[in-house]
């Protein structure tokens, strides 16, 4: 998946940034304090994409 289209789904679904480290963007959930690293590739694996939206207990994304 591309990672704007993940990015844009977590802020979509009220997960804001919480800082940028040296190879990965912290993403936080408010709604329950979670916070979850997303890698900066172009591409980030579905399996990945699957595992962060579970741990930020948010629904996952739905392929088209």
């Amino acid at each position: 998946m591309k990672r704007h289209e993940f990015l844009r789904h977590l802020r979509f679904h009220g997960c804001v940034l919480k800082r940028e480290g040296a190879r990965h963007s912290l993403y936080q959930n408010p709604a329950n304090g979670v916070v979850e690293a997303v890698p900066r590739h172009d591409e980030v694996d579905n399996r990945l994409v699957e595992k962060i939206c579970k741990r930020l207990q948010i629904p996952r994304i739905r392929s088209r």
